[in-house]
């Protein structure tokens, strides 16, 4: 750690001489750049490009000038070499820009498709089941094969040729202007966010490094659960049991809500697992080892039904959050206008300042309707509310159905990933597409079986495939597999489509994650409709709307614990792991007692703590919310418009501001308004 600590500092100090001021909001000018670019050495660059435009294009030179002087170093040369560099290589000519902005498209698809394909590769091992993992697997996991890239288009000036000529844009000026850009406008401007920071490659490797090992950690934090005891010493899960830290775990309490023997027992066991998995009082002998017994109440491990001291993790889990925090921290200094891992986070990742997310959260965790859902809830379990009841599950279609009778249909229907690979082009037909279109993104989908929880991995250029992964044990996809899965497939479908169909590279993908994860959620929601299961409940829709708005209540409140344990981190940047670990353990309290303990009747829950993500994909919990919102209002849209036609039309939108795509999406702006109104009538109906 002391090492690792000196080392980023080491490239803080070593590269700051390069780091150069930004004009910010408000500021008549910017500050003098070490490197010497003034005020002065600007107005002349301006003057020596000498081209005579007027209106907006005078404002694009001068933002053009600007930006590429922002991130000018000494090291790239004087002042008069700036001057000489712009006059050189400014674009005046609409047809010439037009046409290098094409030839940057495609060496940019080539380079980023490539490194795309190499990371995949070096991250293979470590993430499909290939055999046991050797220590040399982690290593290369961790490398991160274009972690020179930026530097080297900085240091042969192809970066400051883009920044001239394609400038940065703010999101504020995207939300303002984008609205009436064309999708080549939109382009050039998605072509600027290429360079808007300078990051130097240590730390970029650092950061691929920290990364990869948070990712490992989680991959492996699997509970033996046929090895936990309750305090009778009785074992209530099969033997063969074996569930991924925090996915598994929660969909294992979802699944036992149609258990009518012991499935509250069952639930209540887990919670204490998550509860010791939160504060760290887990014994580290029961983390992925199905060597010993474990009661998770009393804390006590057995080995051959002998009690044996077993020492807790010991902050292992906040050590991995700090380790990722003090990579950000070394990153801060290189994006002046977004210094910190939040505002890049939110303004430049979600595109939606964080004070707007909280905001968004706030007003619907204080909603009344909260209250009244959760009755409706209270009154369908025959029971006071518990705490994991945040993730009930009883209001879709296939809650009333025993796993055991799902998990036999998946397991005969996918046997391994080559059939469910082979099923894709079933699925979309299913779902409206048409056989050619369906035989194309199939054809652009690869099905991995993974040692974690399963994503979805996406090409970066078009002559490759997007990938698939979820785990399939020996016996074939159980239906927790399969639902990933068709999750993970809405995924590599938005992923297909956004990067073939979009007008230009540069616009390929989505706005933020969100809106991929809408219509993962849209797949998902499918998942009984594509194994033939059909819903005959009357009451379907009004059941969907409070689904979808009970999964946003409990998101968004673990989304305001991931924001304020950063904004924690932030105001306590020099703090240990056990610090951290209590820090945590607070905020999840207070966020429990303000907007859980008002409807659970009970305060001082840690629950809101236990998401993986927030090891290994820090602040990405958020997108989880505003993906139910999205996902909401698609679902709205789809019932007066033909599902797969506009799918296809939706999501070859490009990568727009989130308010401009769900205006050209749905014609509305993203709100609350929509699901707040609809769970009014659902309530109604449901009462």
């Amino acid at each position: 750690m002391i090492k690792k600590s000196i080392f980023i500092l080491a490239c803080v100090v070593m590269i700051s001489a390069c780091h150069s001021t930004i004009k910010k909001q408000g500021e008549s000018s910017p500050a003098p750049a070490p490197s010497g670019i003034t005020e002065a050495t600007m107005t002349d660059a301006i003057q020596a490009i000498g081209t005579p435009v007027k209106g907006e294009s005078a404002v694009l030179v001068e933002k053009g000038v600007r930006h590429a002087a922002s991130l000018w170093c000494a090291a790239d040369g004087t002042p008069e070499d700036f001057i000489k560099f712009c006059s050189e290589n400014f674009i005046s000519d609409p047809a010439k820009k037009e046409a290098s902005f094409k030839r940057f498209s495609e060496y940019l698809e080539s380079l980023y498709g490539h490194f795309n394909k190499l990371s995949l590769d070096m991250q293979e091992n470590v993430q499909l089941q290939k055999g046991d993992l050797l220590s040399i697997d982690p290593l290369f996991s961790g490398y991160n094969p274009g972690a020179h890239l930026m530097n080297d288009l900085y240091e042969n000036k192809i970066a400051f040729i883009v920044a001239l000529n394609f400038p940065y844009f703010i999101t504020e000026d995207k939300n303002s202007s984008g609205p009436n850009w064309t999708p080549l406008q939109w382009g050039y401007a998605r072509l600027g966010d290429v360079f808007s920071s300078r990051v130097p490659s240590a730390l970029v490797q650092l950061s691929s490094k920290v990364s990869a090992e948070t990712d490992a950690y989680i991959a492996d934090y699997n509970i033996y659960m046929g090895h936990l005891l309750n305090e009778n010493g009785d074992k209530l899960f099969p033997e063969n049991m074996v569930l991924l830290s925090h996915w598994n775990l929660r969909d294992e309490i979802k699944a036992n809500y149609s258990n009518k023997v012991n499935g509250l027992d069952k639930q209540g066991m887990i919670y204490k697992v998550m509860e010791r998995i939160v504060d760290q009082s887990i014994p580290k002998a029961v983390i992925n080892s199905g060597k010993q017994d474990w009661k998770p109440v009393s804390n006590e491990v057995l080995v051959s039904g002998t009690k044996t001291e077993s020492p807790s993790e010991t902050d292992g889990r906040y050590q991995q959050i700090l380790n990722t925090f003090h990579v950000y921290q070394a990153l801060d200094p290189y994006y002046p206008t977004m210094n910190t891992a939040i505002q890049r986070a939110f303004s430049a990742g979600m595109q939606i300042p964080q004070p707007e997310v909280q905001k968004l959260f706030n007003e619907f965790l204080s909603s009344s309707q909260v209250q009244e859902v959760a009755s409706i809830i209270q009154k369908r379990l025959g029971r006071e509310l518990q705490p994991w009841d945040i993730w009930y599950d009883g209001f879709k279609a296939r809650s009333s159905i025993n796993e055991e009778s799902l998990n036999a249909i998946t397991e005969k229907k996918y046997p391994n990933a080559q059939a469910l690979e082979a099923d894709l082009g079933n699925i979309l037909l299913k779902l409206g597409f048409t056989k050619e279109k369906a035989a194309f993104i199939a054809s652009r989908v690869s099905v991995d079986p993974a040692r974690g929880s399963g994503h979805a991995w996406g090409a970066s250029m078009k002559s490759e495939k997007a990938h698939l992964r979820t785990r399939i044990p020996a016996t074939g996809m159980n239906y927790k597999g399969y639902n990933i899965a068709v999750h993970e497939f809405g995924h590599n479908v938005e992923q297909t489509i956004s990067l073939n169909e979009v007008p230009n590279y540069m616009i390929n993908g989505v706005p933020n994650t969100a809106f991929t994860e809408a219509l993962a959620f849209v797949f998902q929601e499918r998942d009984l409709f594509l194994l033939n299961m059909k819903d005959p409940n009357p009451e379907k829709e009004y059941l969907k709307t409070l689904d979808i708005f009970w999964s946003l209540y409990e998101i968004m409140g673990v989304s305001v614990v991931d924001m304020k344990m950063w904004q924690w981190l932030y105001d306590n940047p020099n703090s240990s792991a056990a610090e951290l670990r209590d820090a945590v353990l607070q905020i999840s309290k207070d966020v429990w007692n303000t907007y859980y303990a008002p409807v659970f009747g009970m305060k001082d829950q840690t629950i809101l703590g236990i998401y993986s993500h927030m090891v290994n994909s820090p602040m990405y919990l958020p997108n989880y919310a505003f993906g139910h919102l999205i996902h909401f209002q698609l679902e709205e849209h789809f019932k007066t418009h033909e599902f797969a036609p506009e799918v296809q039309r939706i999501f070859s939108l490009g990568q727009l501001t989130p308010n401009e795509w769900m205006h050209q999406a749905v014609g509305e702006p993203l709100s609350n308004e929509a699901i707040l109104k609809a769970a009014d009538v659902a309530i109604g109906k449901m009462k």
